[in-house]
Order: C-alpha cells, then sequence, then structure tokens
C-alpha cells in the first residue's frame, strides 16, 4: 500500500508578491480567487471526497468509525441493486477487500476505516458517483467545507504524520489530478509552479477559442468530439492513482500558432526555474508536476520533455519512465513508448514494496503499447500478471479477455470478461467483448443478450451496434443487420465498413437498387478495390438476373453432387477432395500472410536464435519457447505487416498451428517443429520448401549436429503436419501410423518419399502451389456457372455438357439444376491456351502446323479477333491454304463456343 499523504487545509498566509501577481493574473481572465475556489471544491477531491464521507456515514451503523464485515456487505448490496449475490460472492468480495486494504482496517471488530474506503476508490474498485446517485444520496450546498471535513477524517484515520516539505494543501484551483491523496507533489515549488502553468494554459485556451469562435468553428462542431461516448475505452491506465478526469472533451491545440509557440517559450521559463531547484529531488519533482499538468491538457509533447528531463534526473525512479511512456504513447510512438515501460517494470520491481502499487498499471500499459504494435500474445501475459497484482483490476481483466479473443481463445476470454463484469456491471465495453467472444462460439442467443446490454448502458456504442450487425447478418436476419448498421452510420457517417455491410445486408434481404447506392458510398469514402469488384459483380448479377427465375438474385439455382458422381477426363485434373483441402490452407496462408515470408527466412532464424534446451514432458530434449518469445520472432519473420494485419496472421497461426503443437496448454512450443510445420506453405521454390523442413528437423536437439534424422521425429513431423493442415485426416492418422519407436536414421531421399506420399505424406503440396501459382490467370470472358464470378486460376469444364466451374464452386460439388445426370466428367484448364490446345486437337494436321496455327491464334487473341489481327496473318503469306482453311475453321469454332 503507498502511503497516503493526509490534505490538510491551511489558514491563508501573508500573501507574497508571486502570489499578488498571480492572482491579479486570474481576475484578468474574470475569475477571482473565490470563484475558482468554489469551482475547484466542486469538481475536485471535495465533491469526491464528500461522497465518499456520505457513503460511509450512512453504512457505518454503530458509529464507530470504521465498516465491519456486515455494514461492508450491506454497502456492496446496496450498490449494485440489480445484482443478486450469493453469500459465497459476498464473502469472497470481504475477504478480497479486508486482505488488499489491511493497512486501512483499525480492528477486526471495527473494520475499513473512511480513509481505507477512500483508497478503494481511488484504486479504481468502485465509481463513486455511480454508488452515490444509486444510494440516492445528495450533497450539501458548500462543497468546499465538505472538502475540508472530508480531509480531516482522512488525515486523521490513516494516522500519517507527513514531512514539512511534503506537508503543503493542493491550490483551491488545482486540477482534479493534484487534489488526490496519490497526486506525488512533494515541494511547495511545485504547487507554484503547477499554478503558473495552470495560468498559461487557461490564457492559450482562451486565444485559441476566441480564434475557433471568429472562424466559425466552435467546439462542440470538432468531429474528433462529436458522439465522445461512441468510441469504446482503450482500457488506458493513464495515472498511477485510479481513473482520471481528465478524459473530458478539450480544444484540440493548434501547434503552428503564433500563439502557442509563445506558450511553449514560456513554458520552457518554468522549467528553468524547475532546474534552478535546491536539490536533485526538487527538481525531480518540479519536472514531473509540470509533465503532469501538461499531459492532463492533452499538451503531449511537452509533457514529453519534463518527463524526459525528470528520468534524467532519477533514473531509477518507476513513475518517471511510466509517465514518459504514455506520452509517447500519446503521440504514436508505440515502440519507444514500450521500452519506457521496460524500463519503468525493471525499476518498478526493483523498488520492492514502494512500487508495488504502480506494477499494476505498468503491466496494463506496456500491454497495450505491445498491442498497438501488434503483439498481441505478449499482451496478454502482462494483462494476466496485472490482474494476478491487483484482482480487483477489472480494467485488466477486460483488456485480458479482449486480447484472448484476438488471439483466438474463447473459452479463457470469456472467463476474463465475465470475471470483469463481475466487478464493474456496467462495463459497457466488456458486454460487447462479451457479445463477440460468444457469437465466436456459436452461442448466438447469449450473445445478442450482451450486445444489448452494451447499447443500453451506451446507447450509441459503435462496436456493439457493428458486432450486432455482423450476427443479424451471419444468422441470415437481413434487415435487422441493415438496421444495425444504419444505426452506426448515424453515430459515425465516415464508417465504410458499416457502409459495406449494410450493402451486404440489403443485397442478402433481396434489395438491390438500394445494395447497390451503399456500396458507391462505400466506395466514395474507402476507394478501396474490393468494393469496387464488388460494384462491377453486382451490376452483372443485374445483367443476368431473370423475373420468373427462383433462388437468389443473380446466382443461378444448383444442386451438390456427392464426390462419387465427380470423374475425371485425365490424371492431370485435381481431384475434388484434394482440391478442398488444399483450398483451405491456401485460405490459411493467405491470412497468415506465410505466401510472402520466404522460406529462406526460416533458416536464417535458426541460425542466429539461441534457445536453451529443456525437457519436456516424455524426458526429451528440446528446443522450446513461449508463445509470446515466439510471437517476436514471428515479427521478425512478417515485419512488412501492419499491426494490426500482424494481429490477424498471429490468431490465424495461433488458432491452427499453435493449438496442435501445444496440445496440453503449457504455453510453450517445440521451435525447431514449429519451424518444420510452415516451411511448406512460406514462399519459395518447392525444392527449397522442403529442404528447409528437413533441416528443421536436423536443428532440433535430438539430430543437431547430423546430416541424417531419426525415423521417430519424420514420423511425428509428418503426423503434426497432417494434424494442422488436414485436420479431417489428422486424428486417424495419428492413431494409425506406425514405427514410432523406432531410432533407426532417415536421409533426406528417405524423407522426401515420407513427405511426398499422397496417403500418408503431404502430397497436397503439389496443389497447393498449383493454386499459389494461378491467383494471376484469368481466362478471358468466362464465368463461374455458379457463382458468376469471373474464372480465376483453373477453369474445371464438363465435358459434354459444356459448363464451367470455378476452383471453390468444384470443390464443393456444385452442378447448375438445368443439368441433371448420373455422372459429371470434368477437365481441367490452367489457362486458355491449354484450352484452345485441346480444342485443335479435332483438326488431323501436322503436329508443326498446328504449333505454327496456335501461335498465330494467339497473335490473333493479342488483337481480340480485330480484323487488323487477321490483315496482319494474312499478310505473312507463309502457310498452305489448307493450314489457312484449317485456321478460319478454328476461329469460327472458337467465337461459337467461347
Amino acid at each position: 500500500m503507498t502511503i497516503i499523504i493526509p490534505i490538510i487545509r491551511i489558514l491563508a498566509a501573508p500573501c507574497t508578491k508571486r502570489e499578488r501577481d498571480r492572482d491579479r493574473e486570474r481576475e484578468r481572465f474574470g475569475i477571482g480567487k473565490r470563484m475558482m475556489a468554489a469551482a475547484g471544491g466542486a469538481s475536485g477531491r471535495g465533491a469526491r471526497a464528500e461522497k465518499v464521507q456520505r457513503i460511509f456515514e450512512r453504512f457505518d451503523a454503530n458509529g464507530d468509525g470504521g465498516l465491519n464485515r456486515e455494514e461492508m456487505a450491506a454497502l456492496v448490496v446496496a450498490v449494485n441493486p440489480r445484482v443478486k449475490f450469493s453469500d459465497e460472492q459476498i464473502s469472497a468480495i470481504l475477504d478480497e477487500v479486508f486482505r488488499t486494504y489491511a493497512d486501512f482496517i483499525a480492528s477486526p471488530h471495527v473494520g475499513l476505516t473512511l480513509a481505507g474506503l477512500l483508497r478503494t476508490y481511488d484504486d479504481g474498485a468502485g465509481d463513486v458517483d455511480r454508488d452515490f446517485d444509486a444510494l440516492g444520496l445528495r450533497l450539501s450546498t458548500d462543497a468546499g467545507e465538505g472538502d475540508d471535513s472530508a480531509a480531516g477524517a482522512v488525515s486523521s484515520d490513516a494516522g500519517v504524520v507527513a514531512e514539512s516539505s511534503s506537508s503543503q494543501p493542493p491550490r483551491a484551483a488545482a486540477p482534479p489530478w493534484a487534489v488526490s491523496p496519490n497526486n506525488g507533489i512533494i515541494f511547495e515549488s511545485s504547487w507554484s509552479l503547477l499554478d503558473d502553468l495552470e495560468i498559461l494554459v487557461k490564457r492559450l485556451r482562451s486565444k485559441q477559442l476566441q480564434r475557433s469562435a471568429t472562424a466559425g468553428a466552435g467546439v462542440g462542431d470538432n468531429n474528433n468530439n462529436s458522439h465522445f461516448d461512441s468510441f469504446s475505452e482503450a482500457g488506458w491506465s493513464r495515472e498511477i492513482g485510479g481513473p482520471s478526469d481528465s478524459s473530458e472533451r478539450r480544444v484540440p491545440w493548434d501547434e503552428t500558432s503564433r500563439d502557442y509557440l509563445s506558450f511553449v517559450k514560456e513554458v520552457a521559463v518554468l522549467r528553468g526555474r524547475a532546474d534552478g531547484a535546491r536539490s536533485r529531488e526538487e527538481a525531480f519533482d518540479n519536472h514531473m508536476v509540470l509533465g503532469r499538468g501538461l499531459y492532463e491538457h492533452q499538451l503531449f509533447r511537452e509533457s514529453l520533455i519534463s518527463f524526459r528531463r525528470s528520468c534524467e534526473l532519477q533514473p531509477t525512479d518507476a513513475r518517471s519512465h511510466f509517465r514518459t511512456g504514455n506520452s509517447l504513447y500519446a503521440i504514436g510512438r508505440h515502440a519507444e513508448a514500450k521500452e519506457e515501460f521496460l524500463l519503468a517494470l525493471e525499476a518498478a520491481e526493483a523498488g520492492g514494496a514502494q512500487s508495488s502499487d504502480i506494477l499494476p498499471q505498468i503491466h496494463v500499459n506496456l500491454g497495450i503499447a505491445m498491442e498497438a504494435e501488434g503483439m498481441i500474445l505478449g499482451a496478454c501475459e502482462h494483462y494476466r500478471e496485472a490482474a494476478i497484482l491487483c484482482p480487483t483490476h477489472f480494467r485488466a481483466l477486460k483488456l485480458l479477455g479482449s486480447a484472448l479473443f484476438g488471439v483466438g481463445e474463447y473459452r479463457a476470454a470469456e472467463k476474463a470478461l465475465e470475471e470483469a463484469i463481475f466487478l464493474r456491471q456496467d462495463y459497457a465495453d466488456a458486454h460487447c467483448d462479451l457479445g463477440s467472444t460468444l457469437h465466436a462460439m456459436g452461442e448466438d442467443e447469449r450473445a445478442i443478450q450482451e450486445f444489448q446490454k452494451a447499447i443500453d448502458l451506451r446507447p450509441g456504442h459503435v462496436d456493439a451496434l457493428y458486432n450486432l450487425g455482423g450476427l443479424f447478418m451471419d444468422a441470415g436476419r437481413f434487415p435487422r443487420a441493415s438496421e444495425m448498421f444504419t444505426r452506426v452510420l448515424s453515430v459515425r457517417p465516415n464508417h465504410w465498413r458499416a457502409q459495406l455491410n449494410k450493402a451486404v445486408a440489403l443485397l442478402g434481404a433481396g434489395e438491390s437498387d438500394e445494395a447497390k447506392r451503399a456500396l458507391k458510398e462505400a466506395f466514395k469514402m474507402t476507394r478501396r478495390v474490393e468494393v469496387y469488384d464488388a460494384i462491377a459483380h453486382l451490376k452483372i448479377l443485374q445483367k443476368k438476373k431473370k423475373p420468373k427465375r427462383s433462388g437468389t438474385v443473380g446466382e443461378g439455382a444448383y444442386l451438390v453432387i456427392e464426390p462419387s458422381k465427380f470423374k475425371r477426363a485425365g490424371k492431370k485434373t485435381t481431384l475434388r477432395q484434394d482440391l478442398a483441402v488444399a483450398l483451405d490452407i491456401r485460405a490459411f496462408q493467405r491470412v497468415a500472410r506465410l505466401s510472402r515470408c520466404d522460406v529462406d527466412l526460416l533458416k536464417k532464424e535458426m541460425n542466429e536464435t539461441d534457445v536453451p534446451i529443456s525437457y519436456s514432458g516424455g524426458g526429451e530434449p528440446e528446443k522450446s519457447i513461449r508463445k509470446a518469445a515466439l510471437e517476436v520472432i514471428l515479427r521478425r519473420l512478417l515485419r512488412f505487416l501492419k499491426p494490426e494485419t500482424f494481429q490477424g496472421a498471429v490468431k490465424a497461426i495461433n488458432e491452427k498451428v499453435l493449438s496442435v503443437l501445444d496440445a496440453t496448454g503449457s504455453g510453450r512450443v517445440d521451435l525447431g517443429m514449429f519451424f518444420a510445420v510452415l516451411a511448406p506453405i512460406c514462399s519459395g521454390p518447392t525444392d527449397k520448401r522442403k529442404r528447409a523442413v528437413f533441416d528443421s528437423l536436423i536443428w532440433r536437439p535430438n539430430n543437431e549436429g547430423g546430416v541424417n534424422i531419426r525415423r521417430s521425429d519424420a514420423i511425428t513431423y509428418i503426423k503434426l503436419l497432417r494434424a494442422v493442415y488436414i485436420p479431417s485426416h489428422g486424428v486417424s492418422d495419428m492413431l494409425e501410423v506406425h514405427g514410432e519407436s523406432d531410432p533407426s536414421m532417415v536421409s533426406y531421399a528417405e524423407f522426401l518419399e515420407m513427405f511426398n506420399d499422397p496417403d500418408w505424406g503431404f502430397g497436397i503440396l503439389g496443389t497447393l502451389v498449383k493454386l499459389e501459382a494461378g491467383d494471376r490467370i484469368r481466362h478471358g470472358r468466362h464465368t463461374c456457372s455458379i457463382c458468376q464470378y469471373p474464372v480465376i486460376g483453373s477453369r474445371f469444364t464438363e465435358i459434354k455438357l459444356r459448363f464451367s466451374l470455378c476452383n471453390r464452386c468444384y470443390s464443393e460439388g456444385k452442378v447448375p439444376s438445368a443439368f441433371k445426370k448420373e455422372e459429371y466428367t470434368f477437365k481441367e484448364y490452367g489457362s486458355e491456351s491449354e484450352a484452345l490446345k485441346d480444342k485443335c486437337t479435332c483438326f488431323t494436321l501436322h503436329s508443326t502446323s498446328l504449333q505454327w496455327i496456335i501461335v498465330v491464334i494467339h497473335c490473333l487473341l493479342m488483337f481480340d479477333g480485330s480484323s487488323s489481327g487477321l490483315l496482319l496473318f494474312v499478310s505473312l503469306r507463309m502457310f498452305p491454304v489448307s493450314i489457312l482453311l484449317a485456321f478460319m475453321l478454328v476461329i469460327t469454332f472458337s467465337f461459337t463456343y467461347f
């Protein structure tokens, strides 16, 4: 527990010349000392302390100056009227409170003192205003006098005698953070600097308000401040002493104006005064107060200068590094903020009990800074540590739940979010994230309830409205989804994702004209090529729409055929089942962005990463690391990704790969096996990928230094590989494959035979490589007969009925309902040249002549079949008449059927 410095209001002493000058400066702005005292007392510590005292007096039934267990239980129940607590829950809450705040327990019979209750609210365990309103209490008209009595009570109950340098009272007009008992202000010179800084800030704000009013743009018209309550909280632990009141809307500072530049010079003068302090400790306190005051007014760049100076004066002080990190994060320098938080964490851990109160806040803010860089697994570690250090830290639990949801660990996320809601029932953001988690788990009814609770608590909650719209759309309730997205746009008109999803919902509801307009609006907002493609596809569907046709607008009705009725015209045509598996792997490869990660980078990591050898549960040596450390390696491999895209990649890898490699839930992963599992789907030639797999297995402790690997390691790897990428077969494979205890060694050639086996290995790699190469292949004007999209990659054509399917529809076994047969025979064309060559086989021509015809056809296709192309061909005059006639037949045939 930190020592609470008593707030003792001292009688006014004769004013010094400097104080008289400050008073005249205040009066020049139309604010007298008495008015400022009243305003400061009502909005700052005075009102808060009086509220806590009123709550305390309400439940101190025996008047002994403390709240025993029965009285505390009555308080908990009364301030949570909508919650029905069991006896066990009440007992657990009281045990936690009395253990955490043991320093404020006068005796077991008396219980928690007023100072202890005030401290619980300062630590964020409750909301004073909410509890005060729930009890129906009222403040007295003279808030300033209430402040005196409350402060005196805190002082006497705490029993702390302040040092002469730290016994100065807060000024009447001090900002809210300065009147907190945890303000950390020690020296009188710091109070003087703070008063002068407040005058400078008020002068700057007044001038900027006047300028904005002259320009016709008031504060309320600022787009950044409109709908302020619509944004979710970041959970940011901004200060050490609990929630701060500085989240209020403020004037956006114009840092290019002359007034601002003058303000910067005046602040530099104040820093000079701080540097001229009598001792190093006083100078440190001066700069910390200046930085804190500037930070509260969102003057982050100036606050950073002061906090940097504090770090220079006391490099081992955790608070200076903590607040430096806050300022760096506020101006978007997340990497530097993370480094400062790490320094603060190191200093706080070295400081022992003196820094115990700041440790949870450092962990929370470090986690937030890591999330901003995309390091979500590392953030989970710090949120979890903060929740362990402070079990009542509901924001840490909420952030932990949100981060766990972000990596796909839904059960753990649900537990953490429910715990946060238990600690704070009206936490709208926690309800929203819990709704998203439940939706991901398939519990849609509970998810709808949680989203609705968030919306009831904050009607303009954009995230809750948007996610609820997504849930309705997934459930096929398109009109309700459109309504939710419309409400999002009413709060934030520039939300292009909501506009795009509204268009999709309208299309699902059958309102294609409205959907087209919504798509155009989304395209205006973002200019993304995906939106343009969607608009083009919608136009195609509208052109092909027939009034009497049933089914989805723009899509033909289709049948799903069982795999046994899908035949191949040749061995080169991919099996339908293999294509389905390869498409799933390709989808994961795209989300994880591993197709852009060169396989050579894996070898580089193996050569440069020094991992200590540990022993698994079975006694086998392995190079294992924690998931958070593995995330750092992934960040180096995927350094080209933006933070939010990297988070999506980590989620995909955690769900698909790490969940199999860490089946026991230990939180550690065999790094060599991890590299071997990733290597086949990285970019690079197929031979290089296979060689990287073998090298990764050699890098493991069992095989390190040799040229061969153990057969048991090869078999284990193949089983894990199939369990990751072919889960429908992977479990059975793990049961059926034998030879795990075989001590013999396997060479690279023998390993390739095992790897390439289509039934027990990873023979699907060839199909995957074909999909990778087909991403840029188009088939002219050919569209899929089912989804109506242009065919990309391979085109599968039924050899008799002549309809074409794309990769996805072929793998799903869909055929147009107009073509009913007992069985279907498909031929795969990787490009249009293959299709043309196949059609030319109907002519009995010399092979050399046929090749020349195909070459000329390619030339004509370059001219798009125009007359100029034909003239070019005729002008060559290099073929016999028979070949020319055959060529004309090919052209006629192509234009007829293509």
